[in-house]
Order: C-alpha cells, then sequence, then structure tokens
C-alpha cells in the first residue's frame, strides 16, 4: 500500500471507530476485509489510528473537523508534514484538502492537551505542576517494557537473547527487573527470550509496584484482581517459596494465566471467590483494583474519550467495595496492597485516605505514585498494615 492509501485506511477505521464500534473491532474488520494489506501496513494503519485517538481533541482542531479525515489531516498539520502529497485524490488516497477544512484555535488548555474538558479541573488537581507534561506525555506513544523473569535468568543474559534477535534495550530506572526496548519492539513476540519466558511485556511502574511489597520466604500471597496476571507472574518471580494465588471477580480474565505461568516456570494457584474465603487469611494481598486508566492512556486511549463523570463516580465506589471485601483477607500482620494505573487523586490518596478513616485500625506505611512524564505508565499504590 502506498503511505496514501495507509492513510485512507485510517480514515476509514476512525470513521468507524467514532461512530462507535470498539478500536479493536474496528482494525480487525478492516483486516478482513482487505486481504491485499500486508503486515507493514497493517502495523502502519494501526499507528495512524492510535496517534489519532490519543490526539482526538488537538486533531479535529487543527483538521476542522471530528471525522476521521478530521483527525488526518489534523495529524500532518500537527506534524508540520505536507499533506498535499498524501491527500491528492489519485487512486487510493484521499481527496484534496478543500478551503473549508482549515484549522481553528484551541478553545482552551484542555483541548490543546487532549484531556476531557469535564475532567481537567480533576488531572490539574491532582497533578498540580506537573499536569501539562502528563497530557502532554499522554499524547505520544507509550515506550515498550519487559519484565526480565528472574526465575529463568538475569538481566545481562536477557538483553544478550534479545540483541540476538534485533531487539536493543537499556534498563529502566524505575525497577530493576526492568528493561525499556529501544530498537525492535515489534520483534519482542517472536523473540527466544519471549517464548521461553526470560521476558514478559510489563510496563516498568507495573514492575515498581510489585518490587515495592516486602516479600519474604513462605509467604502466602493473593492478587486479589489478577486480571491477565502480570502481576501474579511478577509476584510469583520475587521469590521461589512464596505461594501466589489469583483471584478476579471475572474468572474469563484469568483464562490465559496457566499457560504465562508454564512459560514463565512459575506456580500460581487460581482461586474462585469462594475459595478465597476457605484460604486466608494471606500475608499480603494486592488489589489492583479497576479504575479510569489515566496512566495507560497512551496504551488504550479510547478509554479517556469514554469516561464519564458517573463512570468515574461508579469506579470509585468499585475501589471502595473491593478495600473492603479484601481487608478481612488479610492476616493480623500482613499487608493490603492497593493499586490503580490512574494518575486521579480521587482514586489513589483520596480512596487510602476514606478506607482509612472509615477503618482508624489501619495505618498506611507506604504511599507512591509514577507519572507518564517520567517514563512509564501512571501507577500509585499505597500498603496498608493494621495498627499494633
Amino acid at each position: 500500500m502506498t503511505p496514501a492509501a495507509r492513510f485512507q485506511a485510517a480514515i476509514d477505521i476512525l470513521d468507524d471507530i467514532l461512530s462507535g464500534a470498539p478500536v479493536e473491532k474496528a482494525l480487525t474488520g478492516w483486516a478482513r476485509r482487505s486481504r491485499f494489506a500486508g503486515s507493514k501496513d497493517r502495523a502502519a494503519i494501526r499507528d495512524h489510528v492510535f496517534d489519532a485517538l490519543r490526539c482526538k481533541r488537538s486533531f479535529s482542531a487543527l483538521g476542522g473537523a471530528e471525522t476521521g479525515r478530521g483527525l488526518m489531516i489534523g495529524q500532518l498539520r500537527a506534524k508540520g508534514l505536507d499533506f498535499s502529497q498524501i491527500f491528492t485524490g489519485d487512486r487510493h488516497a484521499p481527496e484534496p484538502v478543500a478551503a473549508s477544512e482549515s484549522p481553528r484555535e484551541f478553545s482552551d488548555a484542555a483541548e490543546r492537551l487532549d484531556i476531557p474538558g469535564w475532567l481537567w479541573p480533576e488531572f490539574q488537581n491532582s497533578l498540580g505542576e506537573q499536569a501539562e507534561a502528563a497530557a502532554m506525555a499522554l499524547q505520544t506513544r507509550a515506550p515498550v517494557h519487559l519484565r526480565v523473569n528472574l526465575l529463568q535468568g538475569d538481566q545481562a543474559n536477557a538483553v544478550r537473547l534479545l540483541a540476538q534477535d534485533g531487539i536493543e534495550t537499556r534498563p529502566h530506572s524505575a525497577c530493576s527487573t526492568a528493561l525499556e526496548v529501544t530498537t525492535g519492539a515489534r520483534k519482542v513476540a517472536q523473540s527466544r527470550a519471549y517464548k521461553s519466558g526470560l521476558v514478559e511485556l510489563q510496563d516498568a511502574a507495573s514492575q515498581a509496584v510489585v518490587a515495592s511489597l516486602d516479600i519474604r520466604p513462605g509467604m502466602r500471597v493473593l492478587d486479589y484482581c489478577a486480571g491477565g496476571g502480570g502481576k501474579a507472574l511478577a509476584l510469583a518471580a520475587r521469590e521461589k517459596s512464596i505461594v501466589v494465588y489469583a483471584h478476579d471477580a471475572n474468572p474469563g480474565r484469568m483464562r490465559d494465566i496457566p499457560a504465562r505461568a508454564e512459560r514463565a516456570n512459575a506456580k500460581i494457584a487460581i482461586l474462585t471467590s469462594t475459595e478465597v474465603e476457605h484460604h486466608a487469611p494471606f500475608d499480603i494481598v494486592l488489589t489492583d483494583v479497576p479504575c479510569s486508566g489515566s496512566g495507560s492512556w497512551r496504551r488504550a486511549p479510547a478509554g479517556k474519550w469514554s469516561l464519564t463523570r458517573e463512570t468515574l463516580e461508579t469506579l470509585t465506589q468499585v475501589q471502595s467495595k473491593i478495600l473492603e471485601t479484601a481487608a478481612p483477607l488479610v492476616a493480623a500482620d500482613g499487608t493490603l496492597a492497593y493499586a490503580t494505573c490512574s494518575m486521579l487523586s480521587v482514586e489513589n490518596d483520596a480512596m487510602v485516605d476514606r478506607f482509612l478513616g472509615n477503618h482508624p485500625e489501619w495505618t498506611c506505611g507506604y504511599r507512591k505514585s509514577w507519572h507518564v512524564s517520567h517514563g512509564t505508565d501512571g501507577f500509585y499504590t499505597a500498603h496498608l498494615t493494621r495498627k499494633e
């Protein structure tokens, strides 16, 4: 496909998404209808689509309309590129840009920075002076991070093996097990290091959340909101002698854990809600709760635009309920670890403070935030223990 044809494909897919289609469904549907497209074409089109979704408000302003075409015109203007070479009207290319498709001034900072207008005050309140830098980071592509699985080898071995497959990496300061891919990110899934379980795809801050826990030999640790099992796998890799359990309110989310654990040489026991109560108490209960995902909007930008005041309020209610449900599962001298991939205070410090206010017998000994402007996804964690 020509560069112009790729842009036209992105326009068509974006129009589908703007009409309400889920992002991955729109991309997959186009690929199935377009068997002529090669892997490089699909990757380039996907990049166009995700770049546009990250910057939907600003690209719409620059492109003159909130349409697939407007977003692509806005993308080229934002990058200072000559769209006359793309919007030619030739075969499979978008029609030439009309005079009426001119850019307009941004209405406010939230539009310029691609944050929903209703959320901008909360975003500023949560991040203070770092709000603009964080919003600008969310407009860009996320880095690709790997976790070195210490059950299978060390960092030096991982770096060497990845390099042999054309993947260059460097250590990431957020966590000692983290590597940032600098070249060859699309090759990771087919690399020997990945297939052998030596490395896993996991953001460095997500790894740091697990690394912050005081894991000791023989502990019984529960990942209460396990999802796909990324943090459960990281927990299992911390200490061979601990017993790691995984639970999720939606068991279907954990379907890949057995295969991932086998590849990683890790042991993880999956528990139902009833079984969790029977296996309690646990030395550590990690609650990586459902949240706005504001710290990972670079990877899932549609979430930024689908979030509403009402859904955020519902999420905080779910988070509060999870803390209330998980607390009795913690041993008397154990730790209740709260975590989100959010940068919003209402889901982080405010949620922890609410729990502590309702339960004066608990105290918080550790809190930490990671922001997207510091080279990771946005994350938050707090460690809660009972007072002696």
